[in-house]
């Protein structure tokens, strides 16, 4: 046999084995890719602070009222505490704590602006300012028929009349830390003088 015979063989020979792995590694290559890809193959971007869970640290601590009660982890949010509705009866309210990074959840006045438009003829909310410890506090009330906005879209999920909403939006060292009560105006009105005690108790670590 001829060498050039046998270099063809050759040829021939690696061509096959090179056909015979590649549909192998086609269907390998999806697997070391899973956590990379959505069920329809499409790539997903790791997530961002804010997008399904918090950013880690503030930078900033407080001390929650003792009658209300810590809940469990919930997307973006630092903490989620249930407020005790007021003596008088009716439904409980909540605080939810939001921060997502340095120079991240928007302006200040826009997250006012949003907070207001969450609810029908709101009147004239107060605005007012402080400072805790040399960090800066901006706070609005805000009182009408709150549209408790939720799910993913943020929808409305139904009018409720004579609710309030108690915001703060602190400047803390590492980003804005967002604070959000909201109740029947009669809880709201009970849990502001924890509320206020909460907003004195920030500190810098």
């Amino acid at each position: 046999m001829s060498i050039r015979v046998i270099a063809l063989l050759l040829v021939v020979g690696v061509a096959l084995l090179a056909f015979a792995a590649w549909p192998r590694k086609q269907a390998e290559a999806p697997a070391s890719m899973t956590q990379a890809q959505t069920d329809s193959g499409s790539a997903r971007m790791p997530p961002l602070p804010g997008a399904d869970q918090p950013a880690a640290d503030p930078g900033l601590t407080w001390t929650a009222p003792v009658r209300w009660s810590a809940q469990g982890a919930r997307p973006m949010r630092l903490a989620t505490y249930s407020v005790p509705a007021a003596k008088s009866g009716g439904e409980a309210g909540e605080c939810a704590v939001f921060y997502f990074g340095p120079g991240q959840g928007g302006g200040v006045e826009d997250n006012i602006e949003r907070w207001i438009g969450q609810f029908e003829n709101p009147g004239t909310p107060l605005r007012t300012t402080q400072t805790v410890r040399g960090i800066p506090v901006t706070r609005v009330k805000v009182h009408g028929a709150y549209l408790a906005p939720g799910g993913p879209n943020m929808e409305s999920q139904g009018s409720k009349p004579d609710y309030a909403l108690l915001g703060a939006i602190v400047s803390g060292p590492r980003g804005a830390v967002f604070f959000k009560l909201t109740g029947p105006a009669k809880t709201v009105a009970a849990a502001a003088a924890d509320f206020d005690r909460m907003l004195a108790s920030f500190r810098k670590p």
